[in-house]
């Protein structure tokens, strides 16, 4: 019980609701976004998520051997970091080759 009540501690709160609010609020941009735009948005997802990925790693890296839940959040954010960097690749090269010349057969 002392665990959870020093994890609810002022500051971790007060990150927990900008979390919240910034997931909100990013919510309402990207639902604002035209269609048109949605793949060069994603190109530059790849670079936030590209810092999420070291931050993680650094997460992983400082954390103690026994405290699984540092552990455990900074795998998923690796996994789930990683998940969209290699899905945005893949888009930006699908948009990027769209606009490459056809070689015409003679």
């Amino acid at each position: 019980m002392e665990q959870i009540i020093q994890f609810l501690d002022d500051n971790t709160l007060a990150m927990l609701s900008l979390l919240v609010l910034a997931s909100f609020l990013g919510m309402e941009i990207i639902g604002k976004v035209p269609t048109v735009l949605h793949t060069p948005l994603m190109s530059g997802a790849n670079a936030i998520s590209g810092v999420v990925v070291i931050g993680a790693i650094i997460l992983i890296r400082k954390a103690n051997a026994d405290d699984y839940l540092t552990l455990s959040l900074g795998f998923i954010g690796i996994a789930l970091a990683m998940i969209n960097v290699v899905g945005g690749f893949a888009v930006t090269n699908r948009m990027l080759d769209m606009f490459k010349k056809k070689e015409r057969k003679a």
